[in-house]
């Protein structure tokens, strides 16, 4: 620091009572500066001053002049908090909330302490993304999640929470429960402040009432200078306390230079409470003390329904977070030994053997491999019924051991499981913004800045009407019209509708896929593992060649154990039991067949068409005889000619025909697309009363029929697909639906995931989308046709300040209220 900026410095001091960085009271003996936007900032001690110039030195500042609340403080060294930190990079600590996402690359789920307005998301956000060997990181202002991804070769998860820390700011591992106390922290903040201005309501009440039964002349004064007095005192922690927040976020949308929903209501609160200061201090003609005590009462009492109705809706991916057991009983030297010990989850790791009870919830991903019993898997699927389980049988972690112990080998644990899949979807989806809902925030907007000109309007029409009465018809302009319940809308009953679903058993995976099914005019099905079970059955081997049936179900199964298909299931467990040959070189056409080298010469196996063209062979007649026969039907040959080929069978699933039929009767265009034989495909859609089906089709084929159906502006395209031969076709349509059991990569590429398998789920969540979309109709109509009747009433002087926080507020908890219908869920057809 140069002699000049010292002098100014110390003369600076005198007016710098408060730390610049975190607003606490600088003790008189220090002196720490640093240098903001040209000029000497004083900091409180030696970690401030560290924090702010990091801030300065990685061009932040905009920090300093963005946000409206002042940071955590940070009074430890910062070189004992980093070599703390180096506790986060040990790879047994990160299996709880790191994964990998690449060869190098590596996904963390943190929750950061210390966020308090949207300039702190930005700075954190821009901060971390500028550390180098971040490739992301995203931060939910609601929640104060953060999802930071970064390349382990360049960088450490130590360094990143590290930079986090050098800018004032915490950052740990996610878990469910420190999200809920900062929720619960929320709801008791808002509390505390609905208690105090309920309180200061009813107490002005008191002291407003004489004056306003008081005859000409009844009372003094000196009596009613009192009671003014009183009043004022009374409103003070009313509008210093329970409305500071809605003047804090005024503010920063002013500084900001955008409108937001606060804006009127600090504007008609502050405007109010001054006037009636000023007319307190002068002995003005008229006070609203009553009136600005009524109307926060008023409408934080909705806002404090609303938050407690968004947070129960949005529950749904907390529970899952909270759904796993802390400890598990492991067994270590099944099956020599029985015995288990208390380990816990987090430890886990696959090839573990575990015991679960009767009653307890399991604790991972795996496979049953001793005990025969029932669970309930209703958190993930919606289905209430116990499903039977047995050895063989896969379990998924979350779900309900209900009747005798089960021994199950783990597979899958941490964010590798099913349950961690849904988790990440579900938050996949809250993050996104669909169409409706980005509509009604740009049409809230312009009603704010239409609502400011009409109060003004209004304003300075009334003074040279009746002065008196101007400035409380301004008020109740701009408080009787915020549009609160416009903004309230969309979101809640979105947020509600998806919580509804996925207690239904029907994931919603993104932003945009209530709206889109609910206006879908053409649905499309997949057949295998779609309309049928997908549990394919091996029902005929037709030998080509001289080798027999048994070997060619080996040689079979031996090139598609690297395959997720139906069909190569169905020929894995035919062939359990017999030799496999050892088999090198596989390779997989998508949705065509498989091929291998096995003793050195090249085997395929796969669709019969695809077979004869990679092998150049011509089909024989015996295998055009098997194809027409039925049944789903794939072909095995080799370089130097054919060698058989196998029959399999799938079962149609029963609420398939009803749904195609429902569909059907409403009007909407059923089709079914298939790389199955034509011949079993037309048996299928005729079984399900569906006129329009194709067989034999590539998933090119499949997308490229979809986009031409799209070409039709009218056409919204509803996909039903299951396997990674869908993923192209998922992506093409306009809102796509996968099975629960499909590939990673299909649940993936869809919108919505049915996690029952259950077609008949995809009907109710139809129905539900429908009803959303009519409830945010209504909530639209209900807030402009209030808003249209009220700032009439209001601009003309026949609404008061405390009637229009109550209509505000009233208004707001209508909308919540009709949202909250959604979860009521709908069961059956």
């Amino acid at each position: 620091m140069t002699a000049a900026d010292l002098s100014a410095a110390t003369t600076q001091d005198a007016v710098d009572t408060d730390c610049y960085h975190c607003g606490l009271p600088i003790p008189p003996e220090t002196r720490h500066y640093v240098r903001i936007d040209g000029r000497e900032r004083r900091m409180c001690c030696v970690g401030c001053e560290a924090v702010a110039q990091s801030i300065v030195d990685n061009g932040l500042v905009d920090y300093y002049r963005h946000r409206d609340a002042m940071p955590e403080t940070r009074r430890e060294a910062m070189p004992v908090e980093l070599q703390e930190l180096g506790l986060f990079d040990h790879p047994d600590f990160q299996k709880s909330f790191v994964r990998p996402v690449g060869e190098h690359e590596r996904e963390a789920s943190l929750i950061l302490e210390g966020i308090t307005c949207a300039a702190c998301v930005w700075l954190n956000e821009k901060h971390v993304a500028r550390q180098d060997g971040v490739s992301a990181v995203e931060i939910n202002y609601a929640t104060r999640r953060a999802r930071v991804r970064w390349d382990e070769r360049r960088i450490k998860l130590s360094d990143i929470l590290g930079a986090i820390q050098a800018i004032g700011y915490r950052a740990y591992p996610y878990d469910a429960e420190r999200s809920e106390q900062i929720a619960d922290r929320e709801r008791r903040s808002m509390l505390w402040r609905v208690f105090v201005a309920g309180f200061g309501m009813m107490q002005v009440m008191m002291y407003a009432f004489p004056v306003y039964v008081a005859g000409e002349g009844d009372m003094t004064w000196d009596i009613e200078q009192l009671l003014r007095w009183a009043s004022l005192l009374l409103t003070l922690p009313v509008v210093l306390y329970s409305a500071a927040p809605f003047f804090q976020r005024a503010w920063r949308d002013v500084r900001l230079r955008r409108l937001g929903m606060d804006v009127p209501v600090a504007v008609g609160v502050g405007s109010a409470f001054l006037a009636s200061l000023w007319a307190t201090l002068t002995d003005g003609p008229e006070v609203y003390f009553d009136s600005v005590t009524m109307f926060v009462f008023f409408l934080l009492g909705g806002r404090y329904l609303e938050m407690i109705a968004r947070q129960k809706a949005v529950r749904g991916v907390e529970e899952l977070g909270k759904v796993l057991p802390s400890f598990a009983e492991r067994i270590a030297g099944w099956p020599a030994q029985t015995a288990g010990d208390r380990v816990p989850t987090a430890q886990l790791e696959a090839g573990d053997i575990l015991r679960v009870r009767p009653g307890e919830v399991i604790p991972a991903d795996g496979v049953v491999v001793d005990g025969v019993g029932e669970v309930n898997e209703a958190l993930l699927t919606g289905e209430s019924v116990p499903i039977p389980k047995r050895a063989g049988d896969s379990l998924t972690g979350g779900s309900i051991n209900v009747s005798s112990p089960l021994l199950l080998r783990v597979e899958q644990v941490g964010d590798g499981t099913r349950l961690a899949a849904i988790r990440r979807l579900m938050e996949r989806a809250a993050t996104e913004k669909p169409r409706v809902a980005t509509q009604s925030d740009k049409v809230a907007a312009w009603f704010i800045v239409t609502l400011l000109v009409l109060a003004s309007i209004t304003g300075v029409a009334w003074y040279f009407i009746d002065s008196d009465r101007a400035l409380w018809v301004f008020v109740s302009v701009l408080v009787v019209a915020c549009p609160c319940a416009l903004s309230l809308a969309t979101p809640t009953a979105l947020t509600v509708a998806t919580d509804a679903m996925a207690r239904m058993g029907v994931l919603v995976t993104r932003g945009h896929a209530i709206e889109t099914l609910a206006h879908a005019s053409h649905f499309v099905f997949d057949k295998t593992g779609t309309l049928t079970h997908g549990r394919m059955r091996l029902e005929e081997v037709l030998p080509l060649g001289s080798r027999d049936a048994n070997e060619l179900v080996a040689i079979a199964a031996a090139i598609e154990q690297g395959s997720e298909h139906p069909v190569a299931a169905g020929l894995r467990e035919a062939a359990a039991g017999l030799a496999l040959p050892e088999v090198t070189g596989l390779r997989a056409e998508t949705g065509q067949g498989m091929q291998g080298l096995i003793d050195g010469g090249r085997v395929w196996i796969g669709r019969p068409q695809y077979v004869a063209d990679v092998a150049g062979l011509v089909q024989p007649e015996a295998l055009d005889a098997f194809s027409s026969a039925g049944g789903t039907v794939v072909a095995l040959a080799a370089a130097d000619g054919w060698l058989g080929a196998f029959r399999l069978a799938d079962t149609l699933r029963e609420e398939a025909p009803v749904l195609a039929q429902r569909l059907a009767r409403e009007g909407m265009a059923v089709s079914v697309l298939s790389g199955d034989s034509p011949a079993v495909v037309a048996s299928v859609a005729a079984s399900l009363g569906v006129g329009d089906a194709h067989g034999g089709m590539t998933p090119q084929g499949k997308q490229a029929w979809i986009a031409e159906r799209q070409q039709d502006a009218r056409a919204i395209v509803a996909m039903v697909g299951d396997g990674v031969n869908d993923a192209p076709v998922l992506a093409q349509a306009h809102v796509s639906v996968a099975m629960g059991g499909g590939t990673d990569l299909a649940r993936n590429q869809a919108d919505i995931v049915l996690l029952s398998e259950n077609l008949a789920s995809l009907g109710r969540a139809i129905d539900l989308s429908r009803k959303t979309l009519r409830i945010i109709r209504q909530n639209l109509w209900w807030s402009f046709t209030y808003n249209f009747t009220s700032v009439p009433l209001a601009m003309a002087g026949l609404v008061t300040p405390w009637m229009a926080g109550i209509g505000m507020a009233a208004s707001s908890l209508l909308v919540v209220l009709n949202a909250m219908r959604l979860q009521r869920v709908p069961r059956g057809e």
